[in-house]
């Protein structure tokens, strides 16, 4: 059933002015970002505005913000020289005491000992002494194909959280979220190859039925079916590098099989907005011939 907010709204519309905030957001993350600010770049009522934003978000406006603060901070920790001085500037904190606090509540560590460990502790053991191996569980499963509706990203992987916004915006202003909604990120380039600034990937969520409808600016997708060698990595995104690497570079070339011609996906079983950091539950699928 559609939200009632969106019942006679110009759906195009919404979702053009949604995008538009999203895109500012993740374009000024340095700068201070008041809900005016934000309603004049939506074009919508700055008394309501934010709660039709909030009806289709799930989250604030503020917490959408400091989400995505957090989740840039957390990479820049793990894959960045950057010194903590100004990482915690740059995360919109005022001092380094209320940023470590923030993080850690989020994260589960204190940047200091997330910085030092590579990562959340599940993968601490990446980083031990030459000659400790962590090991993961790994399944092959034979995966059914499937139709996705996605919104194509270009550029880091880390940032295809926009690309994410936006499809859940289009989604929630369509009258289209419903329960159960399967979450997919499709990974098109390989990131030891190509430019971070090349790197294509799309945002998805798998067609709930053929009467679904897939219109601008989602486009579809058509997710391989067969063999999968399935990883489930638990922790925040930002974490999961080493299990890549782990999976191409120790689990594959042990495995007796190969890699098939096919985008590699992340399959997310819970939610950012429901659930902290260190219990986000991924399933890396890497095809199989």
């Amino acid at each position: 059933m559609s939200d009632p907010l969106f019942a006679t709204a110009d759906q195009a519309g919404y979702v053009r002015r949604f995008t538009r905030v999203t895109e500012y957001i993740y374009a000024h993350l340095d700068a201070e970002l008041d809900l005016a600010t934000l309603a004049d770049v939506a074009a919508l009522s700055p008394w309501h505005w934010h709660r039709i934003w909030q009806a289709v978000y799930g989250e604030s406006v503020v917490q959408t913000v400091k989400r995505l603060r957090l989740q840039r901070a957390a990479a820049d920790l793990v894959h960045s020289p950057m010194p903590l001085d100004d990482v915690w500037p740059r995360a919109g904190y005022g001092s380094a005491a209320a940023f470590t606090r923030a993080f850690k509540d989020a994260y589960g560590l204190p940047p200091a000992e997330y910085r030092k460990s590579g990562s959340h502790t599940r993968f601490t053991l990446h980083f031990a002494p030459k000659g400790v191996v962590t090991m993961h569980d790994v399944s092959i499963r034979r995966l059914a194909p499937a139709t996705l509706a996605v919104v194509p990203h270009r550029g880091p992987y880390m940032e295809i959280g926009r690309a994410f916004e936006t499809l859940f915006g289009v989604l929630g202003a369509r009258g289209l979220l419903q329960p159960g909604l399967c979450m997919k990120g499709l990974y098109y380039s390989d990131p030891t190859s190509v430019p971070e600034a090349d790197l294509r990937s799309a945002a998805g969520i798998v067609v709930p039925d053929a009467g679904f409808p897939v219109e601008a600016p989602l486009e579809r997708a058509e997710l391989r079916g067969g063999d999968y060698a399935v990883l489930r990595h638990k922790g925040p995104y930002s974490d999961m590098r080493p299990a890549y690497d782990w999976l191409f570079g120790t689990w594959l070339v042990q495995s007796g099989r190969e890699a098939a011609d096919a985008p590699v996906f992340e399959d997310y079983l819970n939610n950012p907005r429901e659930v902290p950091p260190t219990e986000l539950l991924t399933d890396i699928c890497l095809p199989l011939k």
